[in-house]
């Protein structure tokens, strides 16, 4: 999400790629298969990609995860593809009139009103709550409106500093757990590299503070060496991870396992998001969880380490 689209530019296809998370493999293969893409060629031959092209291929990676195929859906207008993915992703609830104010001020510009708003919400509902029954949904409805076009991606960036200005300052709020009966977890959080996107990552350590956890984000694209320098200097019981769809399977596995390769044995890995690594046929070493686990995940990781230790004195 970092190239905003106007109506004269084209595109390369590292820029696609980037921009929509499909792979440069996928989208040859599409362009042969399916006769879309349908790229120019620039003065040395290179791919060079239409806007109109790259609004269509948000559209296409937006269904793909909503669980449509390639062959069913490529072949369809960019308006045909929106009103797909309103039915897909109108199935579970209608936004909350809230959630769409918040959302009419991002459009609006009005960041300050925003930020006011959603502390407003935050003192009224507490961090966890918050995070779970506001922020969550509220990312997906502006991820939507981003991929249908209905916001810029300066935009997107605006409402991400907005949020972010707000949640950290409720998580260097929180009071430490000071309880010498209670085991704390230490856990360090990231992303690994190539994975930009950071509000999951933001939403996790929320709910991990919320939830009376010890917790040290390094923020997004971290190499998986610092990951592990970090963990092991931090001495952290879990290494906490986060992945958007965007995230590429193949990469994905290969670092997780190198990751758990790396890590001391008695280090936990966990891990959340919406790539598919995650919920088809994930490593057995990995505890994959979504937000409203992370306070049971990290209760249960409690009982577990205070069993050990009734059984060791």
């Amino acid at each position: 999400m970092d190239t905003d689209l106007q109506p004269t530019s084209a595109f390369s296809i590292s820029d696609v790629e980037r921009d929509t998370g499909l792979a440069k493999e996928t989208l040859r293969v599409w362009e042969r298969r399916y006769a879309f893409p349908q790229p120019q060629r620039d003065a040395f031959g290179e791919r060079s990609y239409p806007a109109e092209q790259v609004q269509k291929l948000r559209m296409v990676k937006r269904l793909l995860d909503l669980g449509f195929r390639p062959g069913k859906i490529m072949q369809h207008s960019t308006v045909q593809l929106q009103q797909l993915a309103s039915a897909g992703s109108a199935a579970p609830s209608t936004p909350a009139p809230q959630l769409e104010h918040y959302l009419s001020l991002c459009r609006g510009h009005q960041m300050a009103e925003l930020g006011d708003a959603l502390r407003q919400a935050l003192a009224v509902l507490g961090l966890k709550a918050f995070t779970i029954d506001v922020i969550a949904p509220l990312t997906g409805m502006v991820g939507e409106a981003w991929a249908c076009g209905d916001l810029a991606v300066y935009e997107e960036h605006l409402y991400s500093e907005t949020l972010q200005t707000v949640m950290r300052h409720a998580i260097f709020s929180l009071p430490q757990a000071s309880s010498p009966s209670t085991r704390t977890p230490r856990i360090v959080l990231s992303t690994l590299p190539q994975e930009r996107h950071g509000l999951g990552l933001l939403m996790a350590e929320a709910l991990c503070a919320a939830a009376g956890a010890h917790c040290m984000s390094l923020g997004v694209e971290t190499p998986l060496t610092d990951i592990v320098a970090a963990a092991r200097a931090q001495r952290a019981d879990i290494v906490a991870l986060s992945f958007s769809s965007a995230s590429k399977q193949r990469q994905t596995r290969d670092s997780l396992q190198q990751l758990h390769a790396s890590l001391p044995p008695e280090m936990e890995l966990w891990a959340g998001g919406r790539s598919p690594v995650l919920y088809k046929q994930p490593p057995p070493f990995l505890h994959v969880l979504d937000l409203r686990q992370v306070d049971e995940s990290i209760a249960d990781w409690r009982r577990r380490h205070q069993a050990l230790a009734l059984q060791t004195h």
